[in-house]
């Protein structure tokens, strides 16, 4: 199978500033629907900014091209591509999109044609262009009143059927967003947020439950960005989840901030990420994080663990954490909490994705308290905070039925999924607290 180049212009939204500017070049090669390699350099002006931010840290910081000269730099440990280049890809569900918008066969299309039809509303801040003097694609985004032709274009995608022209909006409602199942992007009152719709092989109602468990992580203090439930005149319920890669900017424009995945903070690979770990995670805090702010990132992560074991959240994969640029501070701070969806089952025995402790992925409290202190916490600050997010989930069908609005009903669905601590290690718990 014969090879072919690829070339595009990485461009950069500047903090605080609605516009982006020519950060480097980049260069894939591609066979089929694989890429094989990939080269970026960064361009001169780029680097003599006092506002410029490494494209991709595990790649291409900025302190390794400051000499003046134009280098090329490869994606590190081997990978083919940069992980910040496949963060602002489409995931499963925008690949559906652009397919269908295409008329294309699913998983069909090059990494390149992806990344091209993908549109400027990415994840982050980065945006691709064919030359230094290309303007962002054009395409409003959808407003919160479009849901109902939103949510009817979605089925229609998901069941193979080709979106008619009266509802074509989807196709500018964010196709880059992450994850497999059906969302948009829209705004509301100047914000923008993820809308989240029902997959037609849902158990339960998904986006009820996943917001009513995004708030009970609020309850137990975690950073959670706002959320919002609708139930849409056609019957349809809702999820609306704020983007934390968007901020208010002047006269009505958003700002966009700079974000990777773990993954990419990692420099792995997808099929590298159930070999890796919470301590990892930490691990980057450590090394990268914005400063006077290392301390209260570890301990945000070591309470979303815990929390992830006590609603058996099992799709804790390095996609689904994310690190977003301080400009002020200089190093990376962990997004707030985004797809937390609990998983119904009948296992006494339960596993993370990730790696927990000492007991690898083993989804108990005595294995998240084992290794406390790479997270920068002492043996009895982390036993408090595994009791105070047990002693709040324990009481979530309370929370959701009376606070979220959840019926009996669908509690019913996914009561399985929440843990009693008393069965996962909270006698452990409650040594360390004396």
């Amino acid at each position: 199978m014969t090879s072919s180049e690829f070339q595009t212009y990485i461009f950069a939204y500047l903090p605080q500033s609605a516009q982006a500017v020519p950060a480097g070049k980049l260069t894939m090669i591609e066979s089929g629907t694989e890429v094989q390699a990939s080269q970026f350099g960064y361009g001169k002006r780029y680097l003599q900014r006092q506002d410029a931010y490494a494209i991709d840290p595990a790649s291409l910081a900025l302190q390794s091209a400051q000499d003046g000269t134009v280098q090329l730099y490869e994606p590190a440990n081997g990978l083919t591509m940069f992980g910040a280049v496949r963060d602002a890809m489409p995931d499963a569900w925008g690949r559906r999109v652009i397919e269908n918008k295409l008329k294309a066969q699913p998983n069909s299309l090059n990494e390149s044609q992806y990344l091209e039809q993908a549109g400027s509303n990415r994840l982050g801040a980065l945006d691709f262009r064919k030359t230094q003097t290309d303007n962002a694609q054009a395409g409003l985004l959808p407003d919160v009143q479009d849901l109902s032709y939103l949510v009817e274009a979605a089925d229609k995608i998901e069941t193979g059927e080709y979106v008619p022209e009266h509802l074509r909006q989807i196709f500018d409602a964010g196709p880059s967003m992450g994850g497999a199942r059906p969302k948009a992007v829209i705004t509301k009152n100047g914000m923008e947020y993820i809308a989240k719709f029902t997959a037609k092989d849902d158990a339960f109602n998904v986006p009820q439950i996943e917001r009513a468990t995004l708030e009970l992580a609020r309850l137990c203090g975690l950073d959670v960005p706002a959320t919002e439930y609708l139930w849409l005149a056609n019957n349809k319920p809702v999820m609306l989840i704020a983007r934390f890669d968007r901020k208010p900017g002047l006269n009505n424009e958003q700002y966009r901030t700079h974000t990777v995945s773990g993954l990419t903070m990692l420099g792995l690979h997808e099929s590298e990420s159930a070999n890796s770990s919470y301590v990892a995670l930490a691990d980057v805090i450590s090394s990268s994080g914005a400063k006077g702010f290392v301390q209260q990132d570890r301990k945000e992560l070591f309470a979303r663990m815990v929390f992830n074991i006590l609603v058996s959240n099992d799709d804790d994969h390095l996609r689904n954490h994310a690190f977003v640029w301080d400009d002020i501070n200089k190093g990376w701070r962990l997004s707030p909490l985004y797809d937390v969806l609990p998983k119904p089952q009948v296992a006494t025995e339960r596993y993370l994705h990730l790696s927990v402790g000492k007991q690898g992925r083993l989804a108990t409290l005595d294995n998240a308290l084992s290794m406390a202190g790479q997270f920068g916490l002492m043996d009895k600050e982390a036993a408090r905070i595994t009791n105070d997010i047990a002693m709040k989930t324990r009481e979530w069908r309370t929370f959701f039925e009376s606070e979220m609005q959840v019926p009996t009903a669908e509690c019913d669905k996914v009561k399985s999924a929440f843990r009693r601590p008393a069965d996962i290690g909270l006698d452990f718990v409650e040594k360390r607290l004396k």
